[in-house]
């Protein structure tokens, strides 16, 4: 695939919306210019439960742990990570060794036992760049920042560089940065399976495909909707999942064809990254499938959009 130039960050951030030299203190790095500064944080005695309750209530995608003495950062919990816990991936060992398949009972152990220990960080001195790079290199959505102490004052997402370059990135094209081998599902899948390929592959979302394929080329797919890890979750909130009234097997044996969204937004191969930045801010979206007609043809994310930094 053919690859343009890297994107010139200086440049990118004097045509941006937000004025960095005067919100950058002399004792701090300029990734505090993006950091969002108020963390919503949970001791590492939440339940589980609490903590998907919480993410849910909030639309997070993950939620910092720390001591509630010292603010230290002690671990991170994401959605990803509750997706794992319900049958995703290894942690559901806990629910299935530990307390033989009760998952009512399950949901009320700690959030430290299936937090993310060994978090990658930045300090409040890092630059932005340090951000692209190890969000790049560590293959992370999103990295706390934190200070000498190792208080967490701040975190950095993918999303804080879309709304950065909305309307800015004009001469970089979906087709130089869209992912082409995208992983689908069917509407048959249900929501168990969903998070297990959401898991193992490290998906936030997954295009689902029509299960009757009557396309002019079949090595095309057609797309009938999109499911996220966030769409996942809030279906497991509104359906109680994480509390005794509700049947969890049942719930997460619902079909995706329930839960996805049908009216899907895409872009095409030639739509400007700047363009689709704009779209991700105003629809609150981390990723658009790329199609010709209603054919899949790629997708392209918030993580492709940080790449483009890099070239």
């Amino acid at each position: 695939m053919r690859r343009k130039q890297p994107v010139n960050l200086v440049k990118s951030m004097d045509r941006g919306p937000l004025e960095f030299k005067t919100r950058t203190s002399e004792h701090e790095g300029d990734v505090m210019s993006i950091a969002q500064r108020e963390v919503v944080t949970a001791p590492q005695s939440t339940t589980i439960q609490e903590a998907a309750e919480t993410m849910v209530k909030n639309k997070f995608r993950r939620l910092p742990i720390t001591d509630p003495g010292t603010g230290k950062l002690l671990g991170i919990v994401t959605s990803m990570d509750i997706l794992d816990f319900l049958g995703g991936g290894d942690k559901y060992k806990i629910l299935e060794d530990k307390y033989q398949g009760n998952f009512l009972a399950a949901v009320n152990e700690s959030v430290k036992e299936i937090m993310t220990r060994e978090v990658h960080v930045l300090s409040d001195k890092d630059s932005v760049e340090d951000a692209i790079e190890n969000m790049i290199k560590w293959e992370v959505g999103a990295l706390p920042v934190t200070d000498s102490q190792d208080r967490i004052v701040g975190i950095v997402s993918e999303r804080d560089f879309v709304l950065l370059m909305a309307g800015v990135l004009t001469d970089e094209r979906v087709e130089d940065y869209m992912t082409e081998n995208v992983i689908s599902t069917t509407p048959g899948t249900r929501i168990e399976g969903a998070s297990k390929i959401m898991v193992r592959n490290k998906l936030r979302r997954i295009p689902v495909i029509g299960e009757e394929r009557k396309t002019p080329h079949p090595e095309k797919e057609k797309i009938v909707g999109i499911v996220t890890a966030t769409d996942i979750m809030e279906f497991l909130g509104e359906n109680r999942a994480f509390n005794s009234t509700g049947n969890a097997e049942e719930i997460l044996n619902t079909y995706i064809s329930d839960i996805m969204e049908q009216n899907v937004i895409s872009t095409t191969t030639r739509t400007r990254l700047g363009d689709i930045c704009q779209i991700m801010e105003d629809k609150g979206m981390g990723g658009l499938p790329v199609v010709h007609g209603d054919e899949l043809q790629g997708i392209i994310t918030e993580s492709d959009i940080l790449r483009a930094f890099c070239g």
